[in-house]
């Protein structure tokens, strides 16, 4: 009796495996007619499926802008798809003082909460928060001057 429940089962199961093979269920199309598009399912929202180095999430006149603004000063690191630009000391035109910025673009827009820039004086010595102000209302200024460059083109 075992052995006959066994088989029955082994029996419906691969009966059940060829059914679900057996493709879409429309009779006389052909399947290479239409691409096959993979549906998508609630767990496509906890899923990751974007390649992280194909696209830069963060505005290019803002960049563009941090990089002219802040030339005078020597590069360290450049992060294009994080948006951070980490530089040397350097001291700017017509200035005694020596400075060091950190400047993270956050976002692709062009807007100020997407620009976030950090200084530091020689030694690691606070800068005035005007001076940090200063700063970002140049390039601000020199993004949206970029901007309309392109607008012209």
């Amino acid at each position: 009796m075992t052995r006959r429940a066994v088989r029955l089962t082994a029996t419906l199961l691969i009966l059940a495996g060829l059914a679900a093979c057996s493709g879409t269920g429309r009779q006389g199309q052909s399947q290479t007619a239409q691409p096959q598009q993979r549906e998508s399912t609630i767990w496509d929202v906890f899923s990751n499926r974007r390649d992280p180095n194909d696209t830069v999430a963060v505005n290019r006149y803002l960049w563009n802008a941090s990089l002219e603004v802040l030339d005078f000063l020597p590069i360290q690191s450049v992060d294009p798809f994080t948006g951070v630009i980490v530089t040397g000391y350097g001291t700017p035109p017509g200035g005694g003082r020596a400075y060091r910025a950190t400047i993270k673009v956050s976002d692709p827009s062009l807007d100020a909460r997407a620009l976030k820039v950090s200084l530091q004086g020689s030694g690691g010595a606070a800068v005035a928060p005007d001076t940090v102000r200063a700063v970002e209302d140049a390039i601000l200024t020199r993004a949206r001057q970029l901007r309309l460059q392109d607008r012209n083109l």
